[in-house]
Order: C-alpha cells, then sequence, then structure tokens
C-alpha cells in the first residue's frame, strides 16, 4: 500500500500539531527528515531537513509494524502549530513519495490488517463524533469490543450447531444419538431468543448516536417560539404577538438526559392566509410525521385548539403554555410558561425522561446502525428455516447462512460493499 499522511490535530494555529504516516516505506521517508530513526514508541527531538532547508525542530516517533494502529510502518511528526509549519512539512512529506490520507483511510488499514473489526472501527468513528457523556460511553464501550464479543459468542455457538449438524451428515449410519437433530434445534432456538432480545431494544442505540427529534406544534400564539427560546436557554426564534410569524422549522440542538435533541419550532396550525403560510403548515405537519416526540403547546388563556389536539398519541406531550396568564381546560396537560418559567423545569424532567426511554444508554452491547439490525435479522430468518427444514443438509445450509449474515456485524466476510460507507464518516487524518 502507497505511504499516506494527514494531519491528526485541528486546523489552525496551535502550540503543536501531529503529522501522521502509514505505510510500507515509512521508514525511507522519516529517515530522509530526520535522519536515523528513533527508538521504536520513544520520542525523539529532531530537525526536520528537506534538501538544504530546515523546515522545523520537532518530536519523532516510529511505529513499527505490526504492532502499530495501523498495523504497518507508521509514524508520527510532532511539529510546532503553525501554518506556515505544517504546509512546509506536507510539501516535503508529497516530495518524498507520500499523499495525503482519504477520510477514515487510516482506520480502514488498521481493519484490513486485522488490528480490530468493524464494529470497533465505527465505535472509534462515534467517539470522535461523541457530543455527550453518554455517547462517548456508548462509542467507548463498542470501540473496546462490547458488540464484537457478543458476536463471537454467538458465531462460536452457531459453529458448533453447524458442526454438530455436518457430522449427522457425515456420520449418519454411525451410532450418533438419535436426538441429535431435534438438539441442535432446540439449541438454535435459545441463539434465537437472545437476537430477539437484542433486536427488541429497536433502535435506542441508534437514536443516541444520532439524537432525537423533538416537534413543537400548535395554533398561532400559543407561544411555540416562546418556549423553543426557553428550553434553549437563547433567543433562536423571533417572537411576536402577530400570529403566523414562525413561516418556516426554526431547529435547535439542545442536550436532555446526555442525549443531543433537535427541538424544531414550527409554524403554527391553522388554515393559512396566503400560500407562504399554508407551505409552513404543511412542513408543520410532515414534520410532527417524523419526529421521535411531540410537543403539543396548547395556549391557557384560548380555547383548545382541535387540529393541535388530533395530534396526541403515544410520542406526543401535551403543555398548556401561558399558565400565568389563566388556568386553562386541559388538565391532562404540563402547565408552563415560558414567560416567567413556570414548571419549565418539570417539563426538562419530562422530556429528558421520554429521550432517555427511546435513547437511553444502555449496559451491554447495542445495535448502533441500521446495518447492524439488517444481518441481525437476516441471522434470524435463516434460523428460521430451520423447524421447516426437513432434510439434514437443508438445516446445516440454514445455520450456514445465519453464520454468514451473523458475521457481516464484524465485517470479517461479505464487507467489502460497506467499508465505503463506514469508513466516509471519519474525518481526515483517524
Amino acid at each position: 500500500m502507497s505511504i499516506i499522511f494527514a494531519l491528526a490535530t485541528g486546523a489552525g494555529r496551535s502550540a503543536v500539531a501531529v503529522i501522521r504516516l502509514s505505510g510500507s516505506g515509512c521508514a525511507g521517508i522519516i529517515a530522509a527528515l530526520a535522519g536515523p530513526l528513533p527508538a521504536a514508541r520513544r520520542a525523539s527531538l529532531r530537525a526536520l531537513r528537506h534538501g538544504d532547508v530546515t523546515l522545523d525542530r520537532a518530536l519523532v516517533l516510529w511505529f513499527p509494524g505490526p504492532g502499530s494502529y495501523t498495523g504497518e510502518d507508521s509514524a508520527e511528526l510532532h511539529l510546532h502549530g503553525g501554518p506556515a509549519v505544517i504546509a512546509a512539512v506536507a510539501e516535503a512529506l508529497t516530495a518524498l513519495g507520500a499523499r495525503p490520507a482519504e477520510p477514515g483511510e487510516f482506520t480502514r488499514r488498521a481493519f484490513l490488517h486485522g488490528r480490530l473489526d468493524l464494529t470497533a472501527a465505527e465505535g472509534i468513528a462515534d467517539l470522535i463524533a461523541a457530543e455527550t457523556e453518554a455517547q462517548r460511553r456508548q462509542a467507548l464501550r463498542q470501540a473496546d469490543g462490547g458488540l464484537a464479543r457478543l458476536h463471537a459468542e454467538w458465531a462460536a455457538r452457531l459453529t458448533r450447531l453447524l458442526a454438530r449438524q455436518e457430522a449427522f451428515i457425515e456420520f449418519e449410519e454411525e451410532d450418533l444419538p438419535s436426538d441429535l437433530d431435534a438438539r441442535v434445534e432446540a439449541d438454535a432456538a435459545g441463539l434465537r431468543a437472545e437476537m430477539v432480545a437484542l433486536l427488541a431494544q429497536g433502535d435506542r442505540g441508534e437514536k443516541l448516536r444520532e439524537g432525537l427529534s423533538v416537534a413543537i406544534l400548535g395554533a398561532p400564539n400559543a407561544g411555540k417560539s416562546s418556549l423553543l427560546n426557553a428550553l434553549a436557554g437563547r433567543e433562536a426564534a423571533i417572537v411576536s404577538a402577530r400570529a403566523g410569524t414562525t413561516r418556516d422549522v426554526v431547529e435547535v440542538r439542545i442536550i436532555l438526559g446526555g442525549v443531543p435533541v433537535t427541538l424544531a419550532d414550527t409554524a403554527g396550525l391553522r388554515d393559512a392566509m396566503d400560500e407562504i403560510e399554508a407551505e409552513g403548515v404543511r412542513r408543520a405537519l410532515l414534520r410532527a410525521e417524523t419526529a421521535d416526540l411531540r410537543l403539543l403547546v396548547f395556549a391557557a388563556d384560548a380555547e383548545v385548539d382541535a387540529a393541535t389536539l388530533a395530534l396526541r398519541g403515544p410520542d406526543a406531550l401535551l403543555v398548556l403554555n401561558k399558565a400565568d396568564l389563566a388556568a386553562g381546560s386541559l388538565p391532562e396537560a404540563l402547565a408552563v410558561s415560558a414567560h416567567t418559567g413556570l414548571g419549565l423545569d418539570a417539563l426538562r424532567a419530562r422530556l429528558e425522561e421520554a429521550t432517555a426511554a427511546r435513547a437511553g444508554l444502555s449496559d451491554g452491547a447495542v445495535l448502533t446502525r441500521p446495518r447492524h439490525r439488517a444481518a441481525l435479522r437476516e441471522a434470524l430468518e435463516e434460523l428460521d428455516r430451520l423447524p421447516a427444514a426437513g432434510l439434514p443438509e437443508l438445516r446445516a445450509e440454514a445455520l450456514r447462512a445465519a453464520l454468514r449474515a451473523l458475521s457481516r456485524l464484524t465485517g470479517r466476510v461479505d464487507v467489502e460493499q460497506v467499508l465505503d460507507l463506514v469508513f466516509s464518516e471519519f474525518c481526515i487524518g483517524k
């Protein structure tokens, strides 16, 4: 493979900037820049020179393969973090035969060299992108092999079942237990139940990784924009006594109970006065359909809005705003005042409880991507064929197919089609 390099620290000025290199021939480039290779994994202060020009005085670290992050010969240059220094060193590396890395290419090489499996690589990507403590913990658990260990256990059990089924085929005339087929089916059913239990968690892990969406819906002048601003802690939406001020969706990103949440203020639900407002109402209703949670806002000093009330459901939380002005006539709603702060702490607590129920951190392995759930569903479909498979050969093929489907979790088989998708999520230099 070619020699790649990338800036592994943030762009802009800094005290120190780190450039990583990896690939066969990396040793020659380091020697050309910094002289003899330093001892493995020990920082050495060197003058970096290209031709007759001194580029910088930097710390040089050498990581011979296969005991490196990528499994290849690798190195790090800890430079002074000025843009001119970084540009000069990058130009020298290119002149010496290295090339800039593609997004995720370092971690992709680590996967290809067996340094980590696909779920661990995804965990690293999630760890880099984590915004909250809950996201960090989930990503770290996956990067440390939580899902891979569960897969390995299931794969080992499936392999044993397949071996027993194959033995029944190969040695059918030998003195084998008469109930061997039934025992294989019973053990497969137990394994299937564990897979179903993991799938039953739904997309909780994915929701924690990506965040939830909450649509704020209600009639004009119900105080939706004021409530958005109060929950966000800043003036994110324009507030006016004039009905219909909000025409488009206004979004704010906040953290609730460790879960990233996008609050969306929407146009007031009513018979539109013009085509622009009609489009705003259409977008509000579309957001209501796609949101994970709906915050239905009613004004305590007005009649209960029937159009908003019609959106009530298991994913809806009813809020009676302007409770400082009137008592209201919606007892099942949570009374708040975006103006005075009345009831806002209780509303936040209710929202945190609701988001935790949909994206709470699990202590065990979780499925964090659609492809995880797809692979598990396919494995279950193959296991479901066992009871109806009349011939031992068909039962063996069902087990073999289930094992192949399950192996797509860690990427040890049939993964080329998903590699570009997975590693494109990485930043340059990781």
